[in-house]
């Protein structure tokens, strides 16, 4: 599953799950919306299964199966928005490792950008706020202008924009979602298996490389 003798130049990212350890966060807001409208709520190991496709997608896998209708989950979604708004940096951090890794890449001149299904506006506040010390040439969440992930769109369009070859692009997720991304966006998969789901799921959807810690991306790169 190693590939080191191609040339990489680049490197697409995740951001939930596989730069910054979001769950909690996400977790107590679903759940106080859930609370504050009398449906049940979940543990937290719950939610690793439940974020990943977008905050319309995250509640309504949360609510009541016979509460899964269009308006409880557009108010349900508005609400979210809200509290999370006002919590979203309570318990997120960076993982272990990302910061020496991001540091290597960027000592050796890889270009880096991140695509999320996270809402764009809390894209950019996450990076902002927990990966400042890095400059991410894209930093893009989810817009209305382009379909979520597994579509590859927005990943091509930051290829384009980076004028780099799909092809020469790492990315590093920690889903299904995103080995699928990367696959129909033609980089190269690699999982990361520190994040929210199982190397089963990985591997299943298309994962040509698992890391276990950050830092072992730079097996995948030449430094000669």
């Amino acid at each position: 599953m190693k590939n080191s003798s191609k040339h990489f130049k680049a490197v697409l990212f995740d951001l939930d799950g596989t730069l910054l350890d979001t769950l909690e966060d996400l977790s107590n807001a679903t759940n106080h919306v859930l609370a504050r409208n009398g449906f049940p709520t979940h543990t937290l190991d719950i939610y690793r299964y439940f974020v990943g496709d977008g905050a319309a997608m995250l509640m309504s896998r949360a609510l009541p199966e016979d509460k899964r209708d269009g308006d409880i989950i557009r108010i349900c979604v508005q609400a979210f928005r809200e509290e999370y708004g006002r919590n979203w940096n309570r318990k997120t951090k960076p993982y272990d490792g990302v910061a020496e890794m991001l540091d290597a890449l960027t000592a050796h001149g890889l270009k880096m950008a991140i695509l999320s299904n996270k809402p764009d506006d809390f894209t950019k506040l996450c990076v902002a706020e927990f990966l400042q010390n890095w400059a991410f040439d894209i930093v893009l969440g989810q817009r209305n202008s382009f379909p979520l992930k597994p579509n590859p769109a927005s990943a091509r369009e930051i290829a384009k924009c980076l004028n780099v070859h799909p092809s020469e692009f790492i990315y590093l997720g920690d889903t299904a979602i995103d080995m699928k991304t990367a696959i129909a966006a033609g980089m190269f998969p690699v999982g990361a298996l520190w994040g929210f789901r199982t190397e089963k799921e990985l591997l299943e959807n298309g994962a040509q490389m698992l890391i276990k810690k950050p830092q072992e991306i730079l097996d995948l790169l030449d430094y000669t």
